[in-house]
């Protein structure tokens, strides 16, 4: 099957983002991508680095303007696609949600970001409530899809659960990057580090998994940073995993050949499932073990 990620810097121009994303959408599929993923929060700018009331304007319901903008494009491409929207479900009750499209336009599923982060330019627990959905990968025509959203990234739980449903690919929308007082020896440890958990997850569950990450600098609102410079680098790691396809920290469409026969192999080779000793794993049900 082929795959694509959209990796994208992103402007203050909502109707222009959307667009550019219509246009690179429809660039995947003339080139043959069944399944599109699109990274983290798509639509804007990453409005999270700033704790401001008047952001919570750029919510949108589900279904709404957003969802019909992208259904639209999903059935005039016939794709699969992988969507991350800021959701208004009531008044003071909003998500960070990944909608996924059919190839006719109508809504596959959706994910609530489960795991929320508050760390200084990260400030998602003032706009986000915790996703109350669970951990359910998504059918679609090309496959189970078992879509989190960027946090998530780094929980094997999350993974562990959605393999454990039927997963045939493990997906991550992401909005991630360096602040500039970072050295250059901590910002490798840190690309490093999100790359090697996440290529865990698809060793530990025998699954490909996807990382779409944005790209570019962004200014801080608020000028007590200097911004994020989200470095890109999205991914596609296989099965037991190896890379099949990185980006750079540019703008890029990757367009990636996933064999999904692979997978049944290696879980014959590393039966990871099978070996799992459920009956003493009662304790990762505890915040922790005294």
């Amino acid at each position: 099957m082929k795959i694509a990620l959209i990796q994208q810097s992103k402007t203050a121009d909502i109707a222009k983002n959307k667009q550019d994303l219509a246009r690179g959408i429809a660039d995947a599929a003339s080139k043959g991508a069944e399944l599109v993923v699109l990274q983290e929060l798509h639509n804007s700018l990453y409005f999270c680095q700033v704790e401001s009331t008047d952001n919570f304007d750029l919510a949108e319901p589900i279904p709404g303007p957003s969802t019909e903008f992208y259904s639209q494009v999903a059935k005039e491409n016939n794709v699969v696609l992988v969507t991350s929207l800021f959701e208004r479900r009531a008044a003071g009750l909003y998500h960070n949600t990944a909608v996924v499209f059919e190839k006719d336009g109508s809504i596959a599923g959706k994910y609530r970001k489960m795991h929320i982060p508050d760390d200084p330019a990260y400030y998602e627990k003032f706009y986000f409530t915790p996703g109350d959905l669970g951990f359910h990968p998504i059918p679609t025509s090309v496959g189970v899809l078992g879509v989190q959203v960027c946090w998530d990234q780094w929980y094997p739980e999350g993974a562990r659960l959605m393999a454990l449903q039927g997963a045939e690919l493990l997906i991550y929308p992401t909005a991630i990057g360096w602040e500039s007082s970072d050295t250059d020896e901590e910002k490798a440890r840190q690309l490093g580090a999100w790359q090697t958990v996440q290529r865990g997850h698809a060793v530990a569950n025998g699954l490909p998994v996807i990382a779409v990450n944005r790209c570019g600098w962004e200014p801080d609102p608020s000028g007590q940073t200097n911004g994020i410079t989200f470095w890109g680098h999205s991914f596609v790691a296989g099965p037991q995993g190896e890379f099949i396809a990185e980006a750079g920290t540019e703008e890029e469409i990757m367009i990636v050949d996933i064999d999904m026969k692979r997978c049944e192999n290696v879980r014959r080779w590393w039966p990871f499932l099978r070996d799992r000793r459920i009956e003493e794993f009662s304790g990762l049900t505890k915040r922790f073990l005294d």
